[in-house]
């Protein structure tokens, strides 16, 4: 009996000790409540959320303009170098350029066409055909603003190596900086570099010949001749080195006041690669300006003739003493991206090569000449107007 009571006992134990058990392991409705999106989400979030990356600024753009000059032919026949000549036998140029310095100096740089090469008085002074000029036009160039010349062009051989070694001496010590002749095969391979600004302008320069002088045989760096694959090549580089590329070309056919067909072939393959600019020499005369579009929609502004700037040929011609002092604003757009140029503001003012009797001679603006040497100067000044913007009408002409 009492082994009996203790069984039942035991066995009831066990029964309520399983129930207490089962009770205890049985989940509530809230622990078997199945977790919603968002509460996974904000789960996974907080289980893994990593600082998040701050925003980088954009960079503003910004804007650099250089103003840039250029001149036409600096050309020093005898009748003008003698009227330079003071009485201790040396030359002083600068008075001629007295009237226009103002405007020369007012840009950030200046270019000039040296044509008649400054080899020095030690090779002997010439004139045409083969000219040979003092130091002293230089120095001239110099005391008026200019920052850079070019030398190729069809006289750059006339006194041969010894002349292109002198002069380019000589713009050393100016601190001119010159382009399109050279003394070695590494300083026709440096690419001509003005920095303003920040910016960096490359200058090139070439001729279409020397007046059928050869090029002495294995120093064909003396000058530049024009070659496409040359050009094409040289703005390339130009274009890795500096944010602007200048190109001057000696083409064209004298006297003629109209561009030819191998002129705008030069031009187009210049737009072509990128240049900015085109300053045309040669011819003597004036040319129309214009926009040459290159083949990726750029535009590339082309002066195909700046005149003579300082001559004087023996045919009394007023054309042939009239010239021009080109200008415009090279803009600068800088982005995150890197830097776009543009050409803005072209404009010309034409000058005019006024002496008497082959001496004093004196640059002045054209509309400033005196009427008693250039009596008709309203006719020119007309004429000029209309063919300065033949292909340009918005080219500023004046002042």
């Amino acid at each position: 009996m009492h082994d009996k009571k203790g069984k039942w006992r035991a066995g009831w134990l066990l029964i309520i000790v399983l129930l207490i058990m089962t009770g205890c392991s049985k989940p509530s409705a809230e622990e078997t409540r199945v977790p919603t999106q968002a509460a996974t989400a904000e789960a996974t979030t907080t289980a893994t959320a990593t600082p998040q990356p701050t925003a980088v600024p954009s960079v503003p753009e910004t804007e650099t303009r250089i103003s840039l000059s250029a001149i036409g032919d600096v050309l020093i026949h005898s009748s003008v170098w003698k009227d330079a000549r003071k009485e201790d036998g040396s030359y002083d140029f600068r008075p001629m350029f007295q009237q226009v310095k103002e405007k020369l100096e007012a840009t950030d740089i200046t270019f000039a066409n040296s044509e008649s090469i400054i080899g020095g008085e030690s090779l002997g002074l010439s004139s045409y055909p083969a000219f040979n000029s003092p130091f002293e036009v230089g120095d001239a160039l110099k005391d008026a603003g200019v920052d850079i010349v070019s030398m190729a062009n069809n006289h750059t051989l006339d006194f041969r190596e010894k002349a292109i070694v002198q002069a380019a001496d000589h713009w050393d010590k100016l601190g001119i900086l010159f382009a399109g002749a050279n003394r070695s095969e590494e300083e026709r391979n440096r690419i001509r570099i003005i920095e303003r600004k920040g910016v960096k302008i490359a200058f090139l320069a070439y001729t279409y010949g020397t007046n059928g002088i050869p090029v002495p045989a294995g120093k064909e760096y003396l000058v530049n001749l024009l070659d496409k694959d040359r050009l094409i090549a040289d703005i390339r580089q130009a274009k890795q080195e500096a944010d602007a590329v200048v190109v001057s070309m000696h083409w064209g056919i004298e006297y003629a006041r109209i561009p030819n067909e191998e002129q705008r072939q030069w031009a187009q393959l210049a737009a072509d690669e990128g240049a900015a600019v085109v300053i045309g020499h040669h011819p003597h005369v004036l040319q129309p300006v214009e926009w040459v579009q290159g083949k990726d929609g750029n535009r590339t502004l082309v002066f195909y003739s700046l005149g003579n700037f300082l001559a004087a040929q023996e045919k009394l011609d007023p054309y042939r003493q009239i010239g021009g002092i080109a200008r415009m604003d090279l803009v600068f757009k800088h982005s995150a991206s890197g830097t776009e140029v543009s050409v803005e503001n072209p404009g010309i003012l034409p000058t005019y090569i006024q002496f008497r009797n082959w001496k004093g001679y004196r640059i002045v603006p054209l509309h400033t000449a005196s009427l008693e040497i250039l009596p008709e100067r309203s006719k020119y000044e007309k004429d000029t107007l209309q063919l300065l913007t033949k292909y340009m009408p918005e080219l500023s002409v004046g002042e």
